[in-house]
């Protein structure tokens, strides 16, 4: 028996609003990440979010850890974004 070895797409979109979703979900990927950076285990993340099938969860949090600058980067901005929006609110 041999195995198909393929690569599967990443669960990652952006929304209309530059927001990165995980799936056809509305969970945000800096959600995940920041439990995942909490020291929640993917099967913990996956009761925190139901919606999320644990398999898209493993491969953000493998995204995250091969591209760690960037994914932090990307949190960066939209911390940034958040609190001036909070300073117009």
């Amino acid at each position: 028996m041999s195995l198909s070895l393929q690569a599967d797409p990443l669960p990652l979109r952006d929304d209309e609003h530059g927001s990165i979703r995980i799936g056809n979900t509305r969970v945000l990927l800096e959600l995940v990440i920041r439990a995942y950076q909490a020291r929640l285990s993917a099967e913990q993340i996956a009761e925190r979010f139901d919606t999320l099938d644990l398999a898209d969860i493993h491969a953000v949090i493998s995204y995250h850890l091969r591209h760690r600058s960037e994914v932090e980067d990307y949190m960066r901005r939209r911390q940034a974004e958040a609190e001036e929006i909070r300073k117009r609110i």
